[in-house]
Formats: C-alpha cells, structure tokens, sequence
C-alpha cells in the first residue's frame, strides 16, 4: 500500500495523520480544561508512558529499514563482483564461447543496471528479471559447450564455477529489493506516534499551553516517518540504493579484454 506512493504524497499523507490527531487532540484538551480538572494527572501518565512505547516502535521500525537499506548495497556490490570476476575468466574461454560470452555479460551488466533502477512489483522490474534470466540461460549453454570442448582444462571449470555463484547472486538481489517493511509495522508506527502526538496536544491544552512545541516535534517525528519509508523504498524517493559498482564495472567492460583465450 504505502510502496507504492510518491515521496511527496507519503509525506502529505503522513503529516496530515500526525498534525490531524494533534489538532483534534488540542480541541478536545480546551473542552476538557473547562469541565474535568481531575483528567490532567492521568492524562499525563498516559501520555508519558505512551510516549515511551512509541519511541519504541519507532526505533524498532528505523532499524528494520536500515538493515534492509544495507542489505540491498552489500547485493550490488556482490553483484557488480561476481559479474566481473564471471567476465575476467569468460576472457580465458577458448573462441567461439569467449566472445560470446564476453557479449552476453555485457549485456547482462545492463540488465542488472535496469534493475538498479526500476521499482519492485511493476512491470519494468519484472521485465529486467525475465531479460536477465533468458541471459544467464544463454550463458549457461555456451559454458556447456566450452567444457564439452575442453573437459580437462581448468578455465571452463573455473569459468562455470564463477557463472553459478553470479547467477545465484541475482536471486539474493531480487530478494533483497522485495524484502520491504510489513505495511501493518509502517501503519502501526503512523499511527502509534499520531496518537502519541495527540495525547500530547490534548495534555498540553489541558493546562492552558500552546500547541505551537507540540506541532514542531509532530513535523519533526513526520521527518523520522518519511526517512524510515524512504530507506525502505531503494528505487523511489531520496534515499536510494546506488549502483556505482555497476556502472564502474559496466564502464571497465568498454576497454578491450585484457586476457587472451586458447585457440581451438
């Protein structure tokens, strides 16, 4: 649900919720002023311990979205290096296969970079995946081929061996880029501190203060939300998953192969 908004309509949803409860808070604190002078204490309490369970919450769900925000940078590192380890042995295959296979990665490089930039669970996402499985079929056959041709030599072995390890290494990334936050944990932290904020609102209005500091601390923990989503969406908003690995690798593979493969 919340994945599949724009940056700018999460924070506008967000704030809205936050200053909502906080504005309905303080109406109802200026009713309850004039008529119930044995609330405030229990408010308080309520409110302070409410206020700790929230911290909580909110330090539980900035930890998840960090972690998932890491994963996903250490997947395209260990992509970008299987690749061009997979590339480096492919220059050792006797032709045709070499170059072939040099070609393919190329263009699996690419693909990897499309996914860099495409947003899980729409089509463009699904489309970069298809085209870096029917590429991995490819190469999976020319390494097939290049051990058939050589069975005793050791760089199709090590050529295979490598190949297995990048393949495997595009289902890690693939996984990291959909393992997301629960949307019930992203709902309960909006609403845990909304809440929150309007207890606060209706305390503070109680006791005849202004909501001016309330509202401050409200737009300030609306940042904290925005931040936790955004860690938590690596393809949209301001905080993204970079992929310079791949475009260094990707820009490596423009120079002519340093390696020589057999003659056959």
């Amino acid at each position: 649900m919340f994945f599949r908004l724009s940056t700018w309509e999460l924070w506008l949803i967000i704030a809205s919720i936050v200053l909502g409860f906080v504005a309905v808070g303080y109406l109802i604190g200026r009713v309850l002023r004039q008529q119930a002078e044995t609330l405030r204490e229990p408010v308080g309490i309520v409110q302070g311990a409410f206020f700790a369970l929230v911290g909580l919450i909110l330090a539980f769900g900035l930890t998840l979205a960090i972690g998932r925000y890491d994963a996903r940078r250490v997947a395209v590192v260990d992509d970008a290096n299987t690749i061009g380890t997979t590339y480096l042995r492919a220059q050792t295959l006797a032709e045709p296969m070499r170059s072939r296979s040099l070609q393919l990665l190329r263009q699996y490089t690419d693909a990897s970079l499309a996914l860099s930039h495409s947003v899980p669970t729409t089509p463009g996402f699904a489309r970069a995946i298809a085209e870096e499985d029917a590429l991995q079929r490819q190469l999976w056959t020319l390494a097939g081929d290049a051990l058939i041709a050589a069975p005793r030599d050791s760089a199709p072995r090590l050529y295979v061996e490598t190949l297995n390890q990048m393949i495997d290494q595009q289902t890690v990334r693939v996984a990291t880029l959909n393992n997301r936050i629960p949307s019930e944990v992203l709902a309960l932290e909006v609403l845990g501190a909304a809440f929150a904020f309007g207890l606060l609102a209706l305390y503070a209005a109680m006791h005849g203060r202004g909501a001016t500091t309330v509202v401050l601390a409200g737009a300030l923990v609306t940042v904290l939300l925005v931040v936790i989503f955004d860690l938590d969406r690596p393809t949209r908003g301001f905080i993204r998953v970079p992929d310079a690995p791949l475009v260094a690798l990707r820009a490596e593979m423009t120079q002519p192969p340093a390696a020589h493969g057999a003659s056959r």
